[in-house]
């Protein structure tokens, strides 16, 4: 498994600070932490402990989302609809183990 990486879009500024657009890119780490690395005028690099909290602070009710940009296979964020309409992307499970006679 490998880190894997991400763009924020937000689609709405409701702070009138960060504009709309690609407003930052960063890294989910194995173990769930995340690096952010805002764009703009003053650029800023943080590390969070998951993408949900990071969301919940800068996520703008859903005006901001998450944009994967080396895993079809991840999941949107919980209760991120706005993820799979703006990417297109659904979670993709195994389909279940069908018991043979």
């Amino acid at each position: 498994m490998k880190p894997q990486t991400f763009e924020l879009v937000r689609y709405a500024d409701i702070s009138g600070v960060s504009g709309t657009g690609t407003v930052a890119e960063g890294c989910v780490f194995t173990d769930g932490s995340v690096a952010l690395r805002w764009h703009g005028d003053n650029p800023s690099t943080a590390v969070w402990p998951d993408l949900e909290s990071i969301l919940a602070v800068h996520g703008h009710r859903g005006a901001t989302v998450v944009r994967w940009l080396d895993a079809p296979e991840m999941e949107p964020v919980p209760g991120e609809v706005a993820h799979i309409l703006a990417t297109g992307r659904h979670t993709h499970h195994a389909p279940p183990a069908v018991a043979t006679a």
